[in-house]
C-alpha cells in the first residue's frame, strides 16, 4: 500500500510545524527499525536531518553480511514559508523516503524483513529559502549541500537512490518517474537493466529515464549549471548512485505549492522498495564491476569530479 504511505507522509508533513521529531515519532513502536532527528544550523536558519535504519535479518548494523541500500531523499525545504504557504513541490523527495521508510517498517512489523539494511536519510524544514534558477525558481536550504552530504550520504550505504523533485526544467517532460544512468566515482555509467525492469515492473510502463551532463555530477559551488541537486550525493561516496526523478510534463518551480501528486510519490515509493528486496539479497546490480574496471584501467580515475575542480584546489 505505497499509496497509502505517500498520502499520510504528505499530509503530516504540510503543516508548518513539520520537524524531524515528528518523523522519528512514527518508528518508535518498531522493533526493527531506528531513527534519529539532528538538527542543524546554517546562515538561512535549520533544518532537522533524519537518520532511519530498517535492519535486515542479515544486516550491517547487526553484525551481517549483506548489502546496505541507502535512499536519499534530496530537497532544499518542505516548505517556503512565510512567503509560500503549504508543502512545495520540493518536498516530494522527503516524503517518498520516509513513505519508503514506513513502508519498510510495515512489513519488518509483519515479518518480510529483508536480508540487508535500508538506510533511508533525507531533512526536515518547513521555512526554507527560495532562491533564482533557470527556467523556474528553486528552493534554496538554510544549510549547503556539503552538510547534506555529511549527514544524508553515509559510510555504509553500498548503492544510493536519489529522490529528488525534477519537475524545474524543460528537458523532462514525462509526469511520474524516471532514471538516470548510475554515477560512480565522477563516471557516468551505462542505465542499469536491473533498475530498468524494476521501474518496468513497478509502474507497468516501459522504463523512463532521464539524461545526465557531466556538470550535474560535480559539486554545487564551482560555477557550473546543474539540473538540480539529485545527483549531488555522488560527489560524496565511491558507492553507485542513481538519481529518480519525480517529474512533470511542465516546468514547475520547485517553491510552487500545490504540485505534489500523491500517485508520483508512491511510484517512486514502489520502486524503491523492490529494488531494496532485491539489492540487499543480492540479486540486483547497479552497474556492470567488470565493464567499471576496466573502463578504470583504459582511461583511469575521474574522482577529479567530485571535486570543485583545479581552480579551487587551493580554497
Amino acid at each position: 500500500m505505497s499509496l497509502k504511505h505517500a498520502m499520510n507522509i504528505l499530509d503530516l508533513l504540510d503543516d508548518p510545524n513539520a520537524s524531524g521529531e515528528l518523523v522519528v515519532d512514527l518508528f518508535k513502536d518498531y522493533e526493527h527499525v531506528a531513527a534519529t532527528s539532528t538538527t542543524v544550523y546554517g546562515e538561512a536558519g535549520s533544518t532537522d536531518f533524519v537518520k532511519i535504519i530498517i535492519k535486515g535479518t542479515d544486516g550491517k548494523s547487526t553484525g551481517g553480511q549483506s548489502k546496505t541500500l541507502g535512499i536519499v531523499g534530496r530537497l532544499g525545504g518542505i516548505g517556503a514559508r512565510p512567503s509560500r504557504i503549504g508543502l512545495v513541490s520540493d518536498a516530494d523527495g522527503a516524503i517518498s523516503a520516509v513513505a519508503s521508510a514506513m513502508k519498510l517498517a510495515d512489513m519488518s512489523k509483519k515479518g518480510d524483513r529483508l536480508a540487508g539494511d535500508v538506510a533511508i536519510t533525507t531533512h526536515i524544514c518547513p521555512n526554507a529559502p527560495t532562491e533564482p534558477h533557470e527556467p523556474v525558481d528553486f528552493m534554496g536550504s538554510p544549510v549547503d549541500i556539503l552538510t547534506m552530504n555529511q549527514h544524508e550520504v553515509l559510510e555504509e550505504m553500498d548503492a544510493i537512490i536519489s529522490i529528488d523533485t525534477t519537475r524545474g526544467n524543460q528537458v523532462i517532460n514525462h509526469r511520474g518517474i524516471a532514471l538516470s544512468p548510475t554515477v560512480k566515482e565522477g563516471y557516468i555509467l551505462k542505465y542499469s537493466n536491473d533498475l530498468l525492469r524494476i521501474m518496468s515492473m513497478t509502474t507497468g510502463e516501459h522504463p523512463v529515464t532521464f539524461a545526465v551532463t557531466t556538470q550535474d555530477i560535480t559539486p554545487y559551488g564551482n560555477g557550473v549549471y546543474h539540473v538540480n541537486s539529485i545527483l549531488q550525493p555522488a560527489v560524496a561516496t565511491d558507492a553507485p548512485v542513481v538519481g529518480l526523478a519525480i517529474t512533470a510534463q511542465s516546468a514547475v518551480p520547485g517553491c510552487g505549492t500545490g504540485a505534489s501528486h500523491e500517485v508520483d510519490i508512491a511510484q517512486a515509493v514502489r520502486f524503491s522498495i523492490e529494488v531494496a528486496k532485491e539489492f540487499t539479497a543480492g540479486k540486483t546490480s547497479f552497474y556492470d564491476e567488470q565493464e567499471f574496471e576496466h573502463l578504470n584501467q583504459l582511461y583511469g580515475s575521474m574522482k577529479v569530479f567530485q571535486t570543485l575542480g583545479k581552480i579551487h584546489a587551493n580554497d
